[in-house]
């Protein structure tokens, strides 16, 4: 879908006369990104090969933050001013622990930069702008409805996430701009939230921009923070009635070569009992960094069983970013 196709509904935009900040100043600062991965590239199946989403220039010299999924792999990245202007971007690095990506536009993008702010500061409640490409046409005037943890079924974990709504309908790298004018966070996800027996919510997840500043440096740097990788399973978990259940497995992945199946329900794990999602990944990287085994105990069709499955850095699974 072009950015001419849709727009978001006249009574969700923000209004530049209810907020303290230039709006639209802030508004062009984001930009529509592009990425193409190679058809052999490890993500290019569950993620695909033509990604699409928003990005937003941090810094005017042209770094430029997104969620890391866009850009994971990619061979080319095009970054999309609100005027229509193309510029090609590098990937410096994507940081799966965080979740976040970071490019660096390969040309002058004569754009204002949206600077970091704060968002351990934001409040439940706070009137934000969930940000798109191309204006407010493409904005959403949102509040902050929690902040909260959030456990992804790709072996991911934010201790406090931002959850935003009304949504906003093409979420990815959106900004998260607080009342002060300033980035604190980036658009990752679409969630529904229960508010009744016949009412769902929408909502957007964000990362939290506070996770970027420990990092920053070590991506610029090295194109991934200096830490030692997290072990990783190739397991696709969810929760279903209080279990963490296998909900799929990566091929050729650490799980898949131990043959668990859609469906394993994990009890255990070195000893400790399994009760949740993100208890069930901490207790994995709680173990060591990545080449470290991990002791499952699970339950298939009634019958219990044990498995040892030898983790792996899942970095090294992914093609490194293509330099130009």
């Amino acid at each position: 879908m072009s950015p001419s196709d849709w727009k978001v509904r006249a009574t969700t935009q923000p209004k530049p006369q209810g907020y303290r900040f230039d709006l639209d100043k802030a508004l062009s600062s984001v930009l529509a990104l592009s990425a193409t991965v190679p058809s052999d590239a490890f993500t290019a199946e569950t993620l695909g090969t033509e990604r699409a989403g928003n990005a937003v220039l941090i810094r005017e010299d042209g770094l430029v933050l997104t969620v890391g999924y866009l850009v994971t792999e990619a061979a080319a990245v095009w970054l999309t001013s609100g005027d229509g202007r193309v510029t090609p971007g590098h990937v410096i690095g994507v940081d799966g622990q965080t979740g976040l990506g970071l490019i660096q536009a390969l040309a002058p993008l004569g754009l204002p930069a949206l600077p970091l702010g704060s968002s351990a500061e934001a409040l439940v409640g706070q009137r934000v702008v969930v940000a798109g490409a191309g204006g407010r046409r493409h904005s959403v005037a949102a509040r902050i409805t929690m902040k909260q943890e959030f456990a992804g079924y790709w072996e991911y974990v934010l201790d406090e996430a931002i959850f935003t709504a009304p949504a906003h309908p093409h979420w990815g790298g959106t900004a998260l701009i607080a009342e002060d004018g300033r980035l604190i966070g980036i658009g990752s996800l679409q969630l529904q939230q229960e508010r009744g027996p016949d009412h769902q919510e929408h909502l957007n997840m964000m990362v939290p921009i506070d996770l970027l500043k420990p990092v920053l440096d070590d991506l610029l740097r090295l194109g991934q923070p200096d830490r030692p990788p997290r072990p990783w399973l190739g397991l696709y978990a969810t929760e279903i009635d209080g279990r963490v259940a296998v909900a799929g497995v990566a091929r050729g992945g650490p799980a898949d070569a131990a043959g668990l199946q859609l469906g394993d329900i994990v009890t255990g794990i070195a000893g400790q009992e399994v009760r949740d999602l993100a208890g069930f990944f901490r207790s994995v990287w709680a173990l060591g960094p990545a080449g470290v085994e991990v002791p499952l105990k699970l339950h298939r069709d009634g019958r219990a069983f044990e498995a040892r499955l030898a983790s792996v850095d899942r970095r090294r699974l992914l093609k490194g970013p293509v330099m130009h």
